[in-house]
């Protein structure tokens, strides 16, 4: 029934002048053997609603017991989550990029991680999508940011070769849709003395997709300031190649999913060699995620790739170890580098 109604909904449908498709996610409950109450049934189809959209909408789902498991277990990560802001739970790590050719710590990523008093550690993969959709996030990636540039300025101070370090940080959805998204961006770098060209602000590609005319001014005026500018996840979304060249960016981050595949997968090599290309022509920088072993790291630097991190090189640090990993990995010389790496 549910892929019935569906397939009649996908059909076009006439609105004035213009052709318009819809398409619907559904939710099943089953009438339990005893009689239930009719506000029981329509919160659990709701429940399979919300399964339904999760998985990536225009499917259905059919309510299964642990759902309200997991949605009272969602209420009670949100309730956490609002108190975690009053109570600075959360803290900042850092995980160090490298350039690929070299060796030298170029750019540190900042990641924050929550560290509940109960629960311990609470990955990012569940609190996030929380705190995206509550509106949470941007009180929390503005505290990140803070303490990021904070954190940068403190690595220039102490260690000579981060002088140019470059602070790479995540920018979400609703904090990049933000209108005060860009005085806001000023303002901390006047605060904690940051230069603006030693900022680089990290956006995937569906945001980027967002409202386009108001995403491409937005990143005009971040590029206006100094500010450096990334696609994260860079061949995961779902961006035309048409508008690329309209973004001032700076990087292309390759995604993890397409390093894993190396040095093995002839596909991923071949989407790889794609991004890197399309990066040398548009004159970026790239960068790969997740690179865990030598392997990968020697045939990303044979494509061209400029720049890498991953547990081969680091995993994230806290603030009080940057600094002290940044100078002996700059104490190094080449050939400790291909060593150390290896």
């Amino acid at each position: 029934m549910a892929e019935r109604g569906a397939e009649v909904l996908r059909a076009p449908l006439s609105v004035g002048d213009r052709e318009v498709i819809v398409s619907a996610s559904i939710g099943i409950a089953l009438q339990t053997p005893h009689r239930e109450r009719t506000e029981s049934i329509l919160r659990k189809a709701d429940l399979a609603l919300y399964r339904a959209k999760a998985a990536g909408k225009a499917r259905w789902a059919l309510f299964e017991a642990t759902m309200e498991t997991d949605a009272l277990e969602r209420l009670e990560l949100e309730a956490d989550l609002r108190q975690a802001l009053e109570r600075n739970e959360f803290r900042v790590v850092y995980q160090p990029i490298v350039s690929l050719r070299d060796g030298r710590v170029v750019e540190v990523e900042a990641l924050a991680r929550w560290q509940h008093p109960v629960r311990g550690h609470i990955s990012p993969a569940q609190f996030i999508p929380i705190a995206e959709e509550t509106g949470l996030i941007e009180p929390l990636g503005l505290s990140v940011l803070e303490e990021a540039c904070r954190q940068a300025v403190r690595a220039q101070t102490e260690v000579a070769s981060a002088q140019s370090l470059v602070m790479s940080v995540n920018v979400s959805g609703r904090q990049f849709q933000a209108p005060g998204l860009v005085d806001q961006i000023k303002r901390v770098l006047a605060e904690t003395g940051l230069a603006p060209n030693q900022l680089k602000l990290e956006i995937t590609e569906s945001v980027l997709m967002r409202d386009l005319d108001g995403t491409i001014d937005r990143m005009k005026a971040l590029a206006d300031i100094g500010v450096r500018l990334a696609i994260d996840d860079f061949g995961t979304g779902y961006s035309s190649l048409s508008y690329l060249k309209q973004f001032p960016v700076d990087t292309l981050k390759i995604d993890r999913s397409f390093v894993d595949g190396l040095p093995s997968d002839p596909q991923a090599l071949a989407i790889v060699r794609g991004i890197v290309a399309l990066a040398e022509a548009l004159d970026l920088s790239v960068t790969a995620e997740g690179i865990e072993t030598s392997a990968q790291q020697e045939q990303l630097r044979d494509l061209g790739c400029d720049r890498g991190q991953g547990y081969l090189f680091a995993k994230p640090l806290p603030a009080a170890q940057l600094a002290d990993w940044i100078a002996r990995r700059s104490s190094f010389g080449s050939a400790d580098l291909e060593r150390s790496a290896a």
